[in-house]
C-alpha cells in the first residue's frame, strides 16, 4: 500500500497567473474575444484557455504544428517526426498530491511516442525527474527518478481508444530496475463522445500485478452537439496531458468531439460511494465552437 501511495504522488498538472483579456496572440494576429456576437471564419487554432484569474493553458504554433504549451509555471515542448508527435518533455511544477496547489519542487520528464502500422499511438516510454526543494537558501535537489511505460489499445470495430496500462517504478543507480506499480484505465463511450472512465490501481510483486487497490471512475453527461475547443490539438498530446497525473482522468472530456455540461468523479473503494457532480453552463461563438464553460474562457486565433 505504501508503494501505491508514492507511486500516486509522483505525477501530477497544470496552473499558473495571467491575464485573461489579450485579443492577439504573440504574433499579433487577432484572437476571437469574448464576445459571443462575433467569431472567426476559417481555420482557427485554440490559443488561450483563461479563467478570470489564471492561465490554464497558453498554445504556441509552428505553421499547423503545436509545438508549445506554455502557462508561466510549467512548459511543455512537442517534437514531431513529418507531422506525428515523436517527443514531448515538460518542465515545471506540479500538484503531486493532488491538494490544488502547486508543489515547490520541480518535475521533469521526456515522453517517446510509437505508432503502429495502422498509424495509430500505441506506446508512451517516459523517464521522470522528481525535485524536492531543500537548504538555505532553498534550492531544487533531485528526489527521485522514476520509468514508465503506457500501452494504448483500441476497439477492433469503432476504432476508439478502448484501454491505457501503465507500469512504473523507482530508476536508482545501482539497483536493478524493476516495475512496482501499474494502472489500468477502460473508456466507455456514448456514440464518439467519453462517457465514463474507470481507472484503478495496484502494485507489482516480482512482476506480477497485485489485486487494484484503489479505483476512480469518472462520468461526463449532457453532451451538446458543439465543437469542443480540444478538437484542435493533436490527440498524442491530450493524451501525454491526461497522463501527467493519475488524477487527471476527470480532464478526459479532451477526447470528445462535443461538450459535456455535466461531469461527476466517485471514489469507489469507499463502501458508499458518493460522486461528486459538476455542472455548467456553455456559451459559443456563431461556428458553433465552446468559448466558456466550468470557469474557463477558449481564446482562438486564426490559422
Amino acid at each position: 500500500m505504501k508503494r501505491l501511495f508514492y507511486f500516486i504522488l509522483l505525477v501530477a498538472g497544470i496552473s499558473s497567473i495571467h491575464s485573461c483579456k489579450d485579443l492577439a496572440d504573440e504574433n499579433g494576429d487577432p484572437l476571437v474575444d469574448l464576445n459571443t456576437n462575433t467569431g472567426l471564419n476559417g481555420a482557427r487554432a485554440l490559443h488561450q484557455e483563461i479563467t478570470d484569474f489564471a492561465t490554464v493553458a497558453d498554445y504556441h504554433y509552428t505553421g499547423l504544428l503545436l509545438t508549445k504549451v506554455n502557462n508561466g509555471a510549467s512548459i511543455t515542448d512537442i517534437a514531431y517526426s513529418g507531422d506525428r508527435v515523436s517527443k514531448i518533455t515538460f518542465d515545471g511544477f506540479l500538484d503531486l498530491d493532488n491538494n490544488g496547489t502547486l508543489d515547490p519542487g520541480k518535475v521533469t520528464y521526456t515522453q517517446l511516442f510509437t505508432y503502429g502500422a495502422s498509424g495509430r499511438l500505441e506506446s508512451i516510454t517516459e523517464n521522470r525527474n522528481i525535485y524536492k526543494v531543500t537548504g538555505t537558501p532553498p534550492a531544487q535537489v533531485l528526489d527521485k527518478q522514476t520509468k514508465s511505460v503506457y500501452t494504448l489499445k483500441y476497439n477492433a470495430s469503432t476504432a476508439k481508444l478502448e484501454t491505457i496500462s501503465m507500469k512504473t517504478g523507482l530508476d536508482a543507480s545501482g539497483t536493478p530496475f524493476e516495475y512496482t506499480a501499474y494502472s489500468e484505465t477502460e473508456y466507455t463511450y456514448l456514440g464518439d463522445n467519453v462517457s465514463k472512465v474507470k481507472t484503478g490501481f495496484g502494485t507489482i510483486t516480482a512482476g506480477v500485478n497485485d489485486p487494484i487497490v484503489w479505483t476512480y471512475e469518472y462520468g461526463f453527461m449532457n453532451y451538446d452537439d458543439r465543437i469542443s475547443p480540444y478538437t484542435l490539438l493533436p490527440f498524442a498530446y491530450k493524451i501525454s496531458y491526461l497522463l501527467s497525473t493519475p488524477f487527471y482522468g476527470h480532464r478526459s472530456l479532451m477526447l470528445s468531439p462535443n461538450n459535456p455540461s455535466r461531469t461527476s468523479v466517485t471514489f469507489l473503494p469507499v463502501p458508499l460511494p458518493a460522486p461528486v457532480v459538476t455542472s455548467t453552463n456553455f456559451t459559443y461563438d456563431p461556428q458553433t465552437y465552446l468559448t466558456k464553460g466550468y470557469g474557463v474562457y477558449y481564446i482562438y486565433k486564426p490559422l
